[in-house]
């Protein structure tokens, strides 16, 4: 198939010209290669093995098998094998835009999935986005089937979609929070409400199951009630710098603040040149923040006492501008993850809008938020036409808009979730309306 070769093509193209194996991919490796040869959950240290609980099991447990068939930390063989589920999520994104709205939709679904660079990127490296987009896929395709068709293997295939989602990343749980009840809100009127809701909770109850086990062994391990990962992704007695992640929100709304800024927090120096305008109300907050840059740059170390003054600055801000915290910068930090180029695993400068230093990165910046406002508009059009079991698209696309507005730090990867019904409705807008093929709900 035509498609399928093009995006596995395209998927080696990324493996060869940007592989990235370092940062988070190694602390996902260093978890699975000690649960595999010592059977602790934990990372490495000069102590020794630790046990963990800052990254759910999912991915190690992916990680793990793939170290098992192809060698200890064989990340390339992780990467192809990324690629197979990268290009099966795009059969099942086009078998769901097939039967949301018609064959033809499904073509232009798997076309528009396939030759995607923002998604294929992310199958050269170790993270879990490659598998969470196959999960969000399995999941749209199986409930659509089950809707078609209410077989009960279909309920345990969506189970299997949703656990292994939240396993992957804990806002996979929103699968099952927009799913669960769309099942039973369209499903009732085709096969009754008996049936439906017996398939809606069986549903969620066993999406559930595989949480026990790794929550009885937090609270055995650490003593805390932990079912999912921490928020700050740090172990029990960590310190989570509440006033510095605070003071951040007042200030972050890109990819550039999160790294230079936020990522920075005790772990490097922090730079006052780096932070936008926005970050000072006053001439007096400016002295106020470039002194508290340079107390913390004596060591790179929050401690309480300069976190304790990050929490009193970011107290100051909010009451200057209440409605800046809590409404325009959510919403401009929501729209920076839709709208930024996906640039971030590519080798561009992380200021690519800086035209005068490298004009080549900046125009090639321009053309890829291009590509990504081409994807975003075809799937509006998709959704205007409101092809079948759009509701349900549209809850979870708000739920994670909702959850990405609480962020401090944003990264565009975490609208990367939404692509697969992107593709669908996209696939959609290349229909003619009058070909759809609807349930009769």
């Amino acid at each position: 198939m035509f498609a399928l070769g093009a995006g596995a093509a395209l998927r080696f193209w990324f493996i060869h010209a940007y592989p990235e194996t370092q940062g988070d991919p190694l602390v996902y490796g260093d978890i699975a290669k000690n649960w595999m040869l010592h059977g602790i959950y934990g990372l490495s240290s000069a102590a020794g093995i630790h046990p963990t609980l800052i990254r759910l099991p999912g991915y190690p447990l992916f990680l793990m098998l793939c170290f098992r068939l192809f060698g200890m930390e064989h990340y390339n063989a992780v990467m192809y094998t990324q690629v197979a589920f990268d290009l099966a999520s795009c059969l099942l994104v086009a078998g769901f835009a097939r039967k949301i709205a018609s064959l033809r939709a499904g073509w232009a679904a798997l076309w528009l999935a396939a030759l995607c660079p923002f998604t294929a990127n992310y199958t050269a490296t170790p993270l879990t986005e490659t598998l969470e987009l196959f999960c969000i896929s399995l999941a749209l395709y199986s409930f659509a089937t089950l809707l078609e068709n209410p077989q009960w293997r279909w309920v345990f295939v969506l189970a299997f979609a949703f656990s292994y989602a939240a396993l992957l990343r804990p806002d996979g749980a929103l699968l099952a929070v927009a799913l669960c009840p769309a099942i039973l809100f369209y499903g009732a009127r085709l096969w009754g409400t008996s049936l439906m809701l017996r398939m809606a909770l069986t549903c969620g109850l066993l999406s559930i199951v595989p949480f026990v086990p790794w929550t009885l062994r937090n609270w055995h391990t650490f003593h805390v009630f932990q079912p999912l990962a921490p928020r700050y992704a740090t172990d029990p007695g960590e310190p989570t710098f509440p006033g510095f992640n605070r003071w951040t929100r007042t200030v972050c709304v890109d990819l550039a603040c999160t790294w230079e800024i936020y990522w920075n927090g005790n772990t490097d120096l922090l730079h006052l040149e780096d932070l936008p305008k926005r970050a000072f109300d006053s001439p007096a907050q400016h002295s106020e923040t470039k002194q508290l840059f340079d107390d913390y740059n004596q060591s790179a170390t929050i401690t309480p006492e300069i976190d304790a003054r990050f929490a009193r600055l970011a107290k100051e801000r909010i009451h200057d501008d209440p409605v800046r915290y809590y409404f325009a910068l959510p919403v401009a930090r929501l729209l920076d993850m839709w709208l930024r180029p996906r640039t971030e695993l590519l080798w561009i400068e992380l200021r690519w809008w800086e035209y005068s230093r490298h004009p080549a990165e900046t125009e090639f910046a321009a053309a890829y938020a291009a590509l990504n406002l081409a994807y975003l508009v075809a799937a509006c059009i998709g959704l205007y036409r409101w092809p079948r079991f759009s509701g349900a698209i549209l809850a979870f696309v708000l739920l994670r808009c909702a959850l990405l507005a609480t962020l401090e730090a944003p990264e565009p990867r975490y609208t990367l979730e939404c692509f697969p019904m992107l593709f669908a409705l996209a696939g959609v807008a290349f229909e003619r309306r009058s070909m759809y093929l609807r349930l009769p709900v």
